[in-house]
């Protein structure tokens, strides 16, 4: 979906491994999974510091080529080397003012909002403090992503994001799913697992605000949707779409 939503096998595909503690054997894996779907135009950029950001190489590609892929890893990884530079810049004016796609998984997904976990015991979810939050890479504003949301338990601690940041939905990605995001606001499920929605807009009680940290969080009228392929969501008028 990532090579027919990027203009077909043809595109120009540039893979990020900033995340990544193993950059050159991700890259080459992803080369040969997109090569096995007929998509030979992939190149990788191996963007390990802010330095490697100013390489004008990478800045010219990053002008030209039809879609980006960022891997998984640790997306704080992300957000320290890519915030604040001309080389994420370059990347939001495509992404505001093109037709032009960015793509991620696992922190490479969840590094895409605003706000962003970074870290986070999901058995201790329950309590207050127990997940931590900063600044993404800024391409949509209004959610907040999570990854292996099934396998690794997360569900409480997306919940305890939501709370803490009502304005956001939140979307929980399972395994070998995701969900298509098109002009910042209508989403769709895409792939063989599950997307939980969790929508905080409507909460009523909330003690989030008034408990220490450590103490268990307790929170009222918070929806939850969940999504297979083909179903999705509109973030902008907060309504669940059949496929």
């Amino acid at each position: 979906r990532v090579v027919q939503e990027a203009g077909g096998p043809s595109a120009k595909i540039e893979i990020i491994t900033t995340a990544s503690t193993i950059p050159m054997e991700v890259g080459e894996n992803y080369r040969n999974a997109f090569g096995k779907i007929g998509c030979d135009n992939v190149d990788i950029m191996h963007v390990r510091t802010r330095q490697d950001t100013l390489n004008k190489e990478y800045l010219q590609r990053i002008k030209t080529c039809d879609a980006v892929m960022f891997s998984g890893g640790n997306q704080l990884r992300l957000s320290v080397t890519d915030g604040g530079t001309e080389f994420l810049a370059i990347m939001k004016r495509r992404y505001m003012n093109e037709d032009f796609l960015i793509a991620g998984t696992s922190a490479g997904a969840m590094a895409m909002s605003k706000t962003m976990i970074y870290e986070g015991n999901a058995t201790r979810a329950h309590l207050k403090g127990e997940e931590k939050i900063t600044t993404g890479l800024g391409f949509i504003d209004s959610v907040i992503i999570d990854s292996h949301f099934e396998k690794r338990g997360r569900f409480g601690r997306l919940a305890q994001a939501v709370a803490t940041n009502p304005s956001c939905i939140g979307i929980g990605l399972g395994e070998d799913t995701g969900m298509l995001i098109t002009e910042g606001d209508k989403m769709e499920a895409i792939g063989s697992g599950l997307v939980v929605i969790i929508d905080g807009h409507h909460i009523l009680h909330n003690n989030i605000g008034d408990i220490p940290d450590g103490n268990p969080i307790s929170i009222e009228n918070l929806k939850v949707h969940f999504c297979e392929k083909g179903n999705g969501y509109v973030i902008s008028e907060r309504k669940f779409l059949m496929e």
